[in-house]
């Protein structure tokens, strides 16, 4: 099995991803729901995009976008994938993956099933997340993992909601996704990361990963 990998979401600041990419973040993600406390404008957002390594992926975060608008920014802002956490339709998802990876997330809750995959199977990656009562992620919450692990069995999972350094060896032990997402569990307040908070967490994921190739 391949290592973990890490996503760093919620950057709003320039030096946060900087960091982020020079512990071994593969991703970054800049969120563009304006309702989120970790919301950038994209003149911020190009700020930070702009300082990223060529191997380092910058994700759009969406929610309820249209399409046509999510690959005017991909465009402008040189985004090499997008995240759909709303309410997108498959017909959406499908204009976008024509063009770049699609990261499908998902709000996981009671009732939740995987048939819900089918619907998108056309997407890169699927990502989990906690279900809020009207939230559309980043709610800092976990879920129930055994689900993830079931999904990981047979697609690309992310695996986000509540993780911290405390957790996430346990997460990555128990679920073995493609990799794991993190915002509010690295940060001193929200949008701000937390440069200790950061290296640990990259340092439970590297423990985690040796830990899978021991087995």
């Amino acid at each position: 099995m391949k290592n973990v990998r890490i996503k760093i979401c919620g950057v709003t600041r320039a030096q946060d991803a900087r960091l982020a990419e020079k512990l071994g973040a593969y991703a970054i993600g800049l969120n563009f729901y304006e309702k989120s406390q970790r919301a950038v404008a994209p003149a911020d957002a190009w700020k930070i995009r702009k300082h990223l390594a060529p191997t380092t992926e910058a994700v759009g975060v969406f929610v309820n976008w249209k399409p046509e608008v999510i690959m005017y920014l991909v465009h402008a802002l040189q985004l090499t994938s997008v995240q759909l956490h709303g309410d997108e339709t498959p017909k959406q998802l499908n204009y976008l993956e024509d063009a770049l990876p699609v990261i499908r997330a998902f709000r996981i809750g009671p009732g939740f099933s995987m048939s819900a995959f089918k619907k998108f199977r056309r997407a890169s990656y699927f990502l989990l997340d906690a279900a809020g009562r009207g939230e559309y992620g980043g709610t800092g919450r976990t879920f129930d993992w055994s689900i993830a692990q079931k999904g990981a069995a047979s697609h690309k999972i992310i695996l986000a909601g509540g993780l911290t350094p405390e957790n996430v060896g346990e997460a990555i032990l128990t679920v073995r996704p493609y990799a794991v997402d993190v915002a509010s569990g690295v940060e001193s307040r929200p949008g701000i990361k937390d440069a200790d908070k950061l290296r640990e967490f990259f340092a439970e994921v590297a423990r985690a990963n040796r830990a899978l190739a021991a087995k």
